[in-house]
């Protein structure tokens, strides 16, 4: 499964939408940071592992697109974080994790558990 790289509202507003369908994975990735690179490996890791439940991912770079980024957090109400994955249903956020706490496995448990 390949990750979509989004930088406007439009982009936002058409995944948000899409959530009622299936879930949607945003994450926000640093291409400064090293903690960001190992959190997109193992994001690409969760994309490439077979699993029955659809999901689609985005992804957005906060050097290109911080406005976006900010618009997440004022969206949502989770704060700003780099690297953050957030997993939306329904158009809602139902678990976010920053930093170390980005792994496949947990990106996993997240996904399944609703």
């Amino acid at each position: 499964m390949q990750i979509r790289e989004i930088a406007t509202e439009a982009d936002l507003d058409e995944l948000v939408e899409s959530s009622r369908t299936a879930p949607v994975l945003l994450f926000k990735h640093s291409n400064a940071c090293p903690v960001s690179s190992r959190a997109h490996s193992q994001v690409d890791r969760f994309l490439a592992a077979d699993r029955p439940a659809a999901v689609t991912a985005a992804m957005l770079t906060v050097q290109t697109a911080r406005p976006l980024s900010n618009l997440i957090e004022e969206r949502f109400g989770i704060r700003h974080e780099t690297p953050q994955a957030i997993i939306l249903k329904n158009a809602i956020p139902v678990w976010n994790a920053s930093h170390w706490d980005v792994t496949e496995s947990r990106l996993t448990a997240a996904l399944e558990a609703e």
